[in-house]
């Protein structure tokens, strides 16, 4: 597997960026991040700030692929009214800016992988969806549709455009999994409502090797879902992490003390879900490194 290079990376921060760059650099990639504050004269890192329409298009010139994770989180508050505007903003504004600031460079980079959501296709009950599926309703399938349609400018100026949608990113370092892991090892962790919700999962191992594969092979183009091959239900995730760390998991958090903790959240994201398949991975080759739940907890967990 060839990896682009030099490759631009925006939300290095955050828990996926961080595992990427590192892997990239350790690879011999040269990494150039996207930061908020302005850097030194002589650093790599590209200043932008997608909120006021800035970036430094002198840095970018040059790159040969472009990794967009940068989004404000979706699970670190109440979603009110100003929450809910920042989750979708920060997503649409920064993806329209690189996407029409990419555009317009000469030459361009190769290839876009831009950050979305298994929260496009809403909550499907049992029923496997994959990148064929419509998206489904609600806030946040609305803002994955808006934010991948802000990559458009880059397709159409010929680059190759990969919309990542992920699930649940599976590591102790941050995310779903490590909020979990507190209670749970306390013996409270259990079951959210009814537990019947699917929770398409994928490791941090996976999430970051899925992208360098999305770089690395050019026919990868379009929606990919970023999820192992088997998903599984809250019932059964509880399950496993409680076998996993050798805890009981007889709580059960009903439907209406979610809603009244966390209110509209709860509906969209703990209490709605879907069996995403991977199918585009699978048909362009990627092995997945962790496709079972029990071992792949297991492994990151050991860490």
């Amino acid at each position: 597997m060839s990896l682009p290079s030099p490759i631009a990376v925006s939300g290095a921060t955050g828990l996926v960026g961080a595992a990427l760059c590192q892997s990239l650099e350790q690879q011999g990639v040269e990494v150039r991040r996207l930061v908020r504050s302005r850097p030194a004269a002589d650093s790599a890192d590209i200043y932008w700030k997608p909120a006021d329409g800035e970036i430094d298009r002198d840095k970018l010139a040059g790159v040969q692929a472009v990794v967009h994770l940068a989004g404000e989180p979706i699970a670190s508050g109440r979603w009110s009214p100003a929450k809910k505007q920042a989750i979708a903003a920060s997503r649409i504004e920064g993806t329209r800016l690189l996407a029409t600031t990419l555009a317009g460079l000469e030459p361009r980079p190769g290839v876009l992988v831009s950050a979305s959501a298994v929260g496009f296709y809403g909550d499907r009950g049992s029923h496997p969806v994959d990148e064929n599926s419509p998206p489904g309703r609600g806030f946040l399938a609305e803002t994955c549709v808006a934010w991948e349609s802000e990559t458009r400018p880059a397709w159409e100026a010929g680059i190759r455009v990969v919309q990542t949608r992920t699930g649940v990113v599976l590591s102790p370092k941050g995310g779903a999994l490590a909020m979990m892991l507190t209670p749970f090892k306390l013996g409270l962790g259990g079951v959210l409502g009814d537990g019947r919700q699917y929770m398409s999962w994928i490791t941090l191992a996976d999430m970051v090797a899925a992208i360098e594969h999305c770089l690395a092979n050019e026919g990868v183009a379009g929606a990919v879902n970023a999820v192992s091959p088997h998903p599984v239900t809250n019932r059964e995730f509880t399950k496993t992490l409680g076998r996993v760390l050798g805890r009981p998991t007889v709580m059960r958090v009903p439907a209406f003390a979610l809603r009244a903790a966390v209110g509209e959240m709860a509906d969209e994201a703990l209490l709605a879900g879907a069996a995403v398949q991977p199918t585009r991975l699978l048909e362009t080759g990627y092995r997945f490194q962790d496709p079972a739940l029990d071992p792949a907890l297991r492994r990151v967990l050991g860490e």
